[in-house]
């Protein structure tokens, strides 16, 4: 099967996240539209094999452009493919047709609420969350709802006016427990109303305020030494814990909203567009915008919004967006969420805006590995503050254990990438014991003293595995070379990853998935690995010099090879003189023969 270099690249970049993915042909006209647990493995699967669906092979011959939109689920994705065909009916889709809709929860709007569900809703003031697109899932909501919270199960228009007029009379459910009969005033208006709340809370997935509010209440009863109300209250407790069936809703009452969310880097500004109707997702869109004198994503979406809203014909008169902007248009509210399910869905969207970044930087290295370099190099200056780009790093790391066989490690990063072969290794000749400021000040000295004398050039960045000890030391080399102000240094501390520099008291706190520390993250273990490797060897090598080394005609390298072919010196005593032979030839093996023989023989 032939696949256009497009789509090879695209496949690569693809995220292994629930979503939705759509084949487009050369048009731009949507050919499918399908749901995936994981987007990269299902579209992938696509063009890894022959199909034997006549329909099937057709579609993939046409495909041209995929696009996907991540969500939170498998049920949103769900969810989301659902709305989608029935807003585009694609070719290749089977129809569906708005007679089957998903189930809502539906918690009337009455002094008294129900709760129950329904594919119906109605615009009478009640509130409706989901769409659910399991019933299952929906009932197992449902069920633990009437777990905690026995609200009525009846038709009753209930009022506290009909209440307090005796309208009304306890039924079955009274007597079975499953309802406190506020139809006859046992359960006053305002408890009920906090039942409700509580079961709101479930619905939308806040468990963990209903958690807290159940052990208060446990703890509280057994204070009062009320110890069945309270046993009963763990029961209830217990139930809410084995909750597992949890999905991502959204309020009914967003009628129609645009949802915008905003990432960047140096270069550009990636903006996502959602478009809610119903409180459903519609439509989805991200695009990438160019920065000239590096706007502010603020900036940016107060000439996206309209581009987007233009683009897609919208007329929704409510935006929610990931920063505060600047923008007016009348008659529609603007404004940036800061909890609730607005600011959900924001969330939602900034992740889309996230993945389409992630995707084109993993073309754009496929593609174009220069100017990923360039975009890269851009990015780290931007964000350490640095006057030049950090086409050329170096990273030291100090090895020792209880003081043994110190050394020390220089690691070489070229355009953010490893180059081996100038990987340095120091024997610490100076320092004695666990010093770990002055063996870096003496590694630090020996190396650029060394390019200096050599008239090498420079790096632009220093990086010192430690904090503002080891920073200090190896800063005092640097000054006694007059050459402190040729480059930028900072140490970079484990715990948390901060970042320090020379004069600043404060450490900066990178995003932890920002690519710069990612890179410094891999210079710092890569010169902990090669320190690590080194010291191992000197502590091995150490060792061998104590025991065979000892003996006349025997170096390392015969020392090293009975050692890595036997285990121990306690072993290689015990060989016979063909078997130390095989090894190491018969000229060495019967100097070490008799050696441990004689060695014996004397012993004895």
């Amino acid at each position: 099967m032939e696949i256009s270099e497009h789509i090879t690249n695209l496949l690569k970049t693809l995220p292994e996240k629930p979503g939705v993915y759509q084949h487009l042909d050369k048009e731009g006209n949507i050919l499918y539209i399908g749901k995936a647990k994981n987007l990269k493995k299902r579209v992938s699967s696509y063009f890894q094999k022959e199909h034997t669906s006549g329909r099937l092979a057709m579609l993939v011959r046409k495909v041209a452009d995929i696009q996907v939109i991540v969500t939170e689920t498998e049920f949103d994705a769900l969810l989301l493919e659902n709305n989608l065909i029935k807003k585009y009916q694609p070719r290749y889709n089977i129809n569906l047709k708005d007679d089957k809709t998903y189930p809502w929860i539906c918690i009337t709007n009455e002094d008294f609420p129900r709760i129950f569900p329904t594919r119906k809703k109605v615009n009478d003031g009640s509130s409706y969350y989901g769409p659910y697109a399991s019933v299952k899932v929906m009932r197992t909501v449902l069920e633990l709802i009437r777990t905690l919270y026995p609200v009525r199960t009846c038709k009753m228009p209930m009022t506290v006016a009909g209440v307090q007029a005796g309208k009304y009379k306890v039924c079955l459910e009274y007597h079975m427990g499953n309802c406190r009969g506020p139809c006859e005033g046992l359960q006053s208006k305002e408890d009920y109303q906090r039942e409700i709340e509580g079961a709101r809370h479930i619905i939308k997935g806040h468990l963990n305020i209903v958690k807290q509010i159940l052990i208060d209440q446990m703890q509280a009863l057994a204070a009062e030494m009320r110890f069945e109300e309270a046993q009963k209250t763990k029961e209830k407790l217990d139930a809410l814990l084995k909750y597992q069936a949890k999905s991502s809703v959204v309020d009914f009452n967003i009628k129609e909203a645009d949802v915008f969310g905003a990432v960047s880097d140096a270069e550009f500004c990636y903006v996502n567009y959602l478009k809610i109707v119903d409180g459903g997702i519609i439509n989805s869109f991200s695009e990438e915008f160019r920065k000239k004198i590096d706007e502010t994503e603020s900036e940016i979406l107060e000439l996206a919004i309209p581009h987007f809203r233009k683009l897609f014909e919208s007329e929704a008169r409510e935006i929610y967006t990931s920063h505060s902007v600047e923008l007016e248009i009348p008659n529609v509210k603007i404004h940036t969420p800061t909890r609730g399910e607005k600011r959900d869905l924001v969330e939602l969207s900034v992740k889309n805006a996230g993945y389409h970044r992630l995707e084109r930087l993993k073309n754009l290295q496929i593609t174009d590995p220069d100017r990923h370099v360039n975009r890269l190099m851009q990015q780290m200056k931007a964000d350490l503050g640095i006057d030049q780009e950090p086409r050329h790093i170096e990273c030291f790391d100090n090895s020792n254990i209880m003081g043994t066989n110190p050394v020390s490690a220089c690691v070489v990063f070229r355009d953010g990438k490893p180059s081996k072969k100038e990987y340095r290794h120091f024997n610490v000749k100076t320092v004695e014991g666990p010093d770990d400021f002055a063996t870096m000040r003496e590694v630090v000295y020996r190396r650029y003293r060394r390019m200096l004398d050599e008239g090498q050039p420079l790096p632009q960045l220093i990086v010192i595995d430690g904090g503002k000890g080891q920073l200090n030391a190896a800063l005092q080399s640097l000054r006694e070379l007059g050459i402190d102000q040729q480059m930028r240094i900072l140490g970079i501390a484990k715990r948390l990853e901060e970042l320090y520099f020379p004069n600043d008291p404060l450490p900066l706190m990178l995003n932890k998935k920002s690519e710069t520390l990612k890179v410094l993250q891999h210079i710092r273990d890569e010169a902990h690995r090669f320190g690590l490797t080194h010291h191992r060897k000197r502590r091995t090598s150490s060792a061998l010099k104590t025991e065979l080394t000892k003996i006349d005609g025997i170096g390392e390298a015969t020392a090293e090879a009975l050692i890595k072919k036997f285990g121990s010196v306690k072993k290689i005593k015990t060989l016979t003189l063909d078997q130390l032979a095989e090894v190491i030839g018969k000229s060495k093996a019967q100097k070490i023969f008799s050696y441990f023989h004689r060695e014996n023989v004397t012993k004895s």
